[in-house]
């Protein structure tokens, strides 16, 4: 009925990635910067799909990421700005640097 999960192809790994996995993906961003997402898996020598490669580096491996709790002042922002924007996750996000849509949704 619908398209297949990109991770179906043939010999593409799914689940935890490893210690290895992180570093070439991220070494290869750095020296060629954010791209072809799928393309990136083969140039940067991965055996994930390009979703699933896009995905670490945005949620988990960019420098700019915050860690940690979020502080009271994002928290008003965020509050601010849901009540204005409703669940638009991704544009409040933008407005909360180091901070994923997915990490604000999900506070």
């Amino acid at each position: 009925m619908g398209r297949a999960p990109c991770c179906e192809k043939v010999g593409l790994r799914k689940g935890r990635w490893t210690e290895e996995e992180d570093e070439k993906l991220a070494n290869y961003i750095q020296a060629n910067g954010e791209g072809s997402w799928r393309s990136l898996p083969k140039n940067a020598g991965l055996l994930r799909c390009g979703k699933s490669c896009r995905l670490r580096w945005i949620n988990y491996l960019r420098a700019d990421l915050k860690r940690g709790n979020i502080s009271a002042e994002e928290e008003e922002t965020i509050v601010k700005l849901h009540t204005s924007l409703g669940n638009r996750w991704s544009v409040i996000a933008a407005q909360l640097p180091g901070r994923t849509d997915n990490e604000i949704k999900n506070y």
